[in-house]
Order: C-alpha cells, then structure tokens, then sequence
C-alpha cells in the first residue's frame, strides 16, 4: 500500500484544519501538553493510516519502541478482562502528555477539538468541553449545546461553529478518488496494535 498520495492528503487535511482551529481560536484551548483527547478513546484508524503510523514508529529509538510494546501488552491484557464492549484507553504511544508519533498521528487524532457535523445534520461537540476546554466558555451544560447568549455575551468575534471533519467524511470513497488512495479496513488502533505485534 502506497503512503505516497496519502501523505498529500494529509498535507491538504492539515492545511484545512488549520484554517479552521485559526477561525475558532477563541473557543479553543488546545496546546502541548493537553492530551485530554489521548487519554480515554478507542481511536478508530484506517489501513492506510496505521501503516504511515507504523512508518513513523520504526523511527523511534528501539527502548521507547519497548516502552510501546509494553503498553499495548498491558492494554491487551485489560480488553481481555474488560467487560466493555468498547474499551476506552489512553492512547500507548502518549509519554508525559505528549505524542512520540505526533506528525504521523491519525486523522481522528487531527481533527479532534473542532466541532462537526454528524450525518444526521447535528452538532458535535468536543467531549473536554465538558471539562472546561474547547468552547466551555459558550456552552450550556444543561442543554448540552453551545449557547447563543453566551456567545453574545462574552462579546466574541467569531460565531462557534461546526465544521464537516467527521471521520467518516474525511475518509469516504469521494476523497479516495480525488486523492488516489484506498483507506482499506477499519479497526481500533489497539486492534490494529495487537494483530502488527502477534500479541496474545
């Protein structure tokens, strides 16, 4: 499987994105060191981009690789017991709130923070809202969306808004033809993890 054309996609996601994180920056907390988004997900990733991850992680120094292996043994280990039909974990390669594989990250790892459309036409909103981050300050805790008053009252330039980045949209058939890639299956990054490394 090429990376080739996916890379120019992600090259033109990024630059999007960034027109967009730019035009809500008043609403977003976003920085190093956050990682709130890495610590409680299954992060769902295509084929294609588990293998430009993989390609970035054989860059690493072989203890931190160690390190890796170790955490998704622990976290196999922990998706065998659960009782979770979907389990929630910190991602394994987030070491003191920062991502060793930032730049080879996946899209959902990308575009998380942003508001977006869900297929039914309504808004998501970003879950560390709920601790006080992105668009906390605009949002009605008790309604769960983004309150117009708010937004009025703090006197913001900028309206919240919601952007068309959800996941299945940025990995459609759409972009695999307009970039010349195949995304190929779908599965969990731990999935993905334990199948790369025979883990039992």
């Amino acid at each position: 499987m090429s990376l080739y054309n996916y890379i120019t996609y992600i090259e033109y996601l990024n630059k999007k994105l960034s027109g967009f994180f730019e035009n809500q920056k008043e609403y977003i907390c976003c920085k190093k060191g956050c990682a709130k988004c890495c610590k409680h997900g299954n992060y769902p990733f295509s084929e294609i981009e588990f293998r430009y991850l993989m390609f970035g992680f054989k860059k690493l120094d072989i203890n931190k690789q160690n390190e890796i292996k170790n955490k998704i043994i622990n976290l196999n280990e922990e998706k065998i017991t659960s009782s979770e039909k979907y389990l929630m974990y910190e991602c394994p390669f987030l070491f003191n709130d920062e991502c060793v594989l930032y730049d080879y990250r996946g899209i959902i790892c990308r575009t998380f923070g942003l508001m977006y459309f869900r297929k039914d036409g309504s808004t998501k909103i970003p879950f560390c809202a709920f601790d006080g981050l992105n668009y906390a300050n605009v949002l009605d805790t008790e309604t769960k969306t983004i309150s117009e008053g708010k937004f009025e009252e703090h006197g913001y330039k900028q309206e919240p808004l919601a952007f068309n980045v959800h996941y299945n949209f940025l990995t459609d058939k759409d972009h695999e033809f307009g970039y010349g890639i195949e995304f190929g299956e779908r599965k969990t990054l731990l999935d993905w993890l334990i199948e790369e490394f025979h883990i039992q």
